[in-house]
């Protein structure tokens, strides 16, 4: 029974670093949901086998799994996750093979003993192999030509492992030279096994809030974009005021042109024509809806879609988005046709339709967007779609920042792609 517990405890700890080494390497191709459910199935299938009791059998299934696990779950080549997969082997036979010299050298009374010398020699052993891998991820990550953030401060975790083994030699050396008294032994043999799991842990956590600060730092810059936006079309609408004053005015400049023509002075007058043709009062607005902000993020959109060769065509509804405010018009429509016209470009024929109307008898606006989609998307749990871009943890903010706006007007978002049209499909209800 001890054999098996050990066992189990072998194989999950080597679970857990085969996790740690392909998460912080490679990109994911499934959810997590999916690799934790293969990743624990291949590892016991990898228990069960390993109680044959074949050295031999344990290696190469060993080595087979990590290859399918990196292999299916991971954007790797066959012949990168077989790489990967030797290393990772190499590693573990290395550091079992190391620690079993070290003991067998220095506390070979101690190795003898049933049951503290086996937990401590596979305590040993895993802490070993995971100082091992983890210095080896970041070897690997400084090499990577695109990693754009690498904190060399993160190998002062190495003096965790680095003190666990000081650790675990020194209960070895004790136990080696004194026999533990019977609760005594009990406890020092779990205290190897909770100073491994702490080791893990530490790491686990490190990983978790690298990953949560990268988000923070991609959310916030979304937003100082948003908020960029937001001053631009605002710089927009002054733009329109003042073409507003200016046409308000033209009255006035006419009658100053036909002044400098009854005094025959025509050098004068193509100066002061050429002026205000130069003016960027003069530049051309198009009329799209009643919201000013709207109008001019539709304005600028529209003139994309026409560098790009895409139709577009808005019909918004008068008075339908009064009650939202400008910012969130600027998160949730910029966030809607930067994913619209990124989905329809270089596609022939391509279209953008946008309509935004308000429900009859209700308090609820209907915003829908369709737009020509070359190929159907890969869908989250929540239905959504997930960014094909690489480096996921970097992208998907846009389709954040939507949820973000519904939420806040208690509205309801749904997206989904249509087969027989090649077109995909936003409807959102704001209330």
């Amino acid at each position: 029974m001890e054999h098996i517990i050990l066992l189990f405890f072998s194989f999950f700890t080597e679970a857990v670093i085969l996790w740690q080494y392909a998460s912080s390497l490679f990109t994911p191709s499934h959810s997590s949901k999916i690799r934790l459910a293969l990743l624990s199935t291949l590892y016991a299938i990898m228990f069960l086998l390993s109680l044959l009791g074949q050295t031999g059998l344990n290696i190469i299934s060993f080595f087979v799994i990590n290859t399918a696990f990196l292999y299916a779950l991971f954007k790797l080549k066959l012949l990168l996750a077989l790489f990967h997969s030797a290393i990772l082997t190499a590693i573990m036979g290395i550091s079992e093979l190391a620690v079993f010299g070290i003991m067998s050298r220095f506390f070979p009374h101690f190795l003898l003993e049933a049951g503290v010398g086996l937990v401590f020699y596979t305590v040993f052993s895993k802490i070993f192999f995971f100082a091992i891998i983890y210095l080896l991820i970041h070897l690997f990550k400084g090499k990577k030509a695109n990693q754009e953030q690498y904190d060399h401060s993160e190998l002062l975790l190495m003096l965790i492992p680095v003190s666990s083994v000081f650790i675990i030699f020194t209960f070895i050396a004790i136990g080696e030279t004194s026999s533990f008294a019977a609760p005594v032994d009990f406890m020092v043999t779990i205290c190897s096994v909770f100073l491994l799991m702490v080791n893990l842990l530490v790491f686990g956590i490190n990983q978790y809030n690298q990953k949560k600060s990268q988000e923070f730092t991609d959310m916030q810059l979304l937003l100082q974009k948003e908020s960029d936006s937001v001053e631009y079309y605002e710089m927009m609408l002054s733009q329109n005021e003042n073409q507003s004053i200016l046409i308000h005015d033209i009255k006035k400049h006419l009658q100053s042109i036909k002044l400098l023509n009854e005094q025959k002075a025509s050098d004068k007058i193509n100066a002061y024509i050429q002026q205000l043709m130069e003016s960027s009062d003069l530049k051309e607005t198009v009329k799209i809806c009643d919201n000013e902000m709207l109008n001019a993020i539709l304005c600028r959109y529209q003139r994309q879609c026409n560098d790009k060769h895409i139709v577009f065509h808005a019909d918004i509804r008068s008075g339908t988005v009064q009650n939202i405010h400008q910012h969130d018009l600027t998160s949730l429509f910029c966030n809607l046709l930067d994913n619209a016209v990124e989905s329809a470009e270089n596609i022939p024929d391509s279209f953008i339709e946008l309509t935004v109307q308000k429900k009859e008898n209700s308090p609820f606006i209907i915003i829908i967007v369709i737009n020509s989609c070359r190929s159907t998307p890969v869908y989250d749990h929540d239905g959504l779609p997930v960014s094909h871009k690489t480096g996921k943890d970097r992208h998907g903010f846009g389709i954040k920042s939507i949820k973000k706006v519904v939420k806040q007007y208690q509205g309801n978002l749904q997206m989904y792609y249509d087969n027989n049209s090649g077109t995909f499909h936003t409807i959102i209800t704001l209330k």
